[in-house]
């Protein structure tokens, strides 16, 4: 009976980490979509000026930032500094 309430536990406490990881991934990613849609607006170019080469750097860094999470959710990876300068 001390066996099946252990796996009951340790169920419960998968469940709670799986419904925290789906509850901040949803949340996180929302903002993560929307901040790249602001940037977007950027584009509007009666109120701004700039270059496809600008671009090109804007989306190179989003995407090797993307590289990046992806390689440190499916690794066991550290950190990075996120970097950008036009």
């Amino acid at each position: 009976m001390v066996r099946g309430i252990d796996v009951k536990i340790t169920k419960n406490a998968v469940r709670d980490k799986r419904g925290k990881f789906v509850s901040l991934a949803e949340s996180r990613t929302v903002s993560a979509i929307k901040a790249i849609r602001v940037i977007g607006k950027l584009g509007n170019h009666s109120h701004y000026e700039y270059t496809e080469a600008d671009v090109r750097k804007i989306a190179a860094a989003l995407t090797r930032e993307i590289d990046a999470m992806k390689t440190r959710m499916l690794s066991r990876g550290g950190k990075e500094e996120v970097e950008f300068k036009l």
